[in-house]
């Protein structure tokens, strides 16, 4: 029983997690004005696909149906560490250790007349993959990214080795 409570609360923190993750990014992209590039939004991906099947996750921990929870938790983890993967590849280009993606580049999108062309290209920033906007301690957004990925991959691994050890006990008559 306190290895259910146990996952079901690291199963919170890790929905919690990557809720103020993904709420940062769009912070900084909405009240901040930082322009995210091709990777940064592909970064995103493991968030939209895993957050809502960590609160599944949840909700199979609360029916106790631990198997399908393992599961899912195990697919939230492989979602994760692919976005820590996607986060050290970009740092690792914008410190120019390997090179970036060729097609990586963001603006904004086409001007509604022609006679805001001008305008429009005057104002439009096209952001690298490979130049960092914005570094905290040393770390851009793609590292910091990385960082977070790690851990809620990270997260949902000791959730679901929890779940798996409930399941063992259970399969054991303890």
């Amino acid at each position: 029983m306190a290895n259910d409570t146990m996952a079901r609360n690291l199963t919170g923190l890790l929905l919690l997690g990557g809720l103020a993750v993904i709420a940062a990014a769009w912070g900084f992209q909405l009240i901040g004005g930082y322009v995210p590039c091709k990777l940064c939004l592909e970064q995103r991906i493991p968030y939209y696909a895993g957050l809502p099947l960590t609160a599944l996750a949840l909700v199979l921990i609360a029916l106790r149906r631990t198997g399908f929870a393992m599961a899912v938790l195990l697919v939230v983890a492989a979602l994760f560490a692919y976005g820590a993967g996607l986060g050290v590849y970009q740092a690792g280009a914008e410190w120019q250790f390997w090179d970036g993606p060729n097609d990586c580049g963001g603006g904004s999108a086409a001007p509604s007349s022609a006679t805001n062309m001008l305008q429009a290209l005057q104002s439009t920033r096209v952001v690298s993959c490979t130049e960092a906007s914005w570094r905290m301690l040393g770390l851009s957004f793609a590292g910091w990214n990385a960082v977070a990925s790690a851990g809620l991959a990270g997260l949902a691994l000791i959730s679901a080795a929890l779940l798996k050890r409930r399941r063992n006990a259970v399969d054991l008559g303890s």
